[in-house]
C-alpha cells in the first residue's frame, strides 16, 4: 500500500481505522505516524465526548451538552482537514493546527510503541 492511501485511510473512521493502520502499516513509520495521529487525536475528541455527555445528564451541567456538540464539531472539521490533508500532501508527516503541538508528542511515543 501506497503512503498516500494508508495515510487517508487512517482517518477515515476516526481512531477504528487509526487502530488498525497502526499494526497494518508496521513497515511504513509515516502511515504508523497518521495512525497514532488519529488515534490521539479522534480517541481524545471520543472519550471527551462522552464525559460530557455523562455529566450533562447531571442537574444543573446541562450546558455541558452544548459544549459536547462544540467538541463534536471540532472533530468533525479536524476530520475533514485530515482526509483532506494526507491526500494532497501524498501522505507526508503534518501536525494538527492548533492542537498539533500537543498531539504530535502523543503520536510519535504510540507509534514508536507498537
Amino acid at each position: 500500500m501506497d503512503t498516500r492511501t494508508g495515510a487517508f485511510l487512517s482517518y477515515l473512521l476516526w481512531w477504528v481505522t487509526g487502530i488498525i493502520f497502526l499494526f497494518v502499516g508496521k513497515e511504513n513509520p509515516t502511515i504508523k505516524y497518521h495512525a497514532a495521529q488519529s488515534v490521539v487525536f479522534f480517541g481524545s475528541i471520543t472519550v471527551l465526548n462522552i464525559i460530557l455527555g455523562i455529566l450533562a445528564n447531571v442537574g444543573p451541567l446541562w450546558i455541558l451538552g452544548y459544549i459536547g456538540d462544540i467538541v463534536w464539531l471540532i472533530g468533525f472539521i479536524g476530520w475533514i482537514y485530515c482526509l483532506y490533508k494526507s491526500w494532497t500532501s501524498n501522505g507526508e508527516r503534518f501536525a494538527l493546527p492548533v492542537v498539533g503541538g500537543f498531539v504530535t508528542p502523543y503520536a510519535e511515543q504510540v507509534a514508536n510503541a507498537v
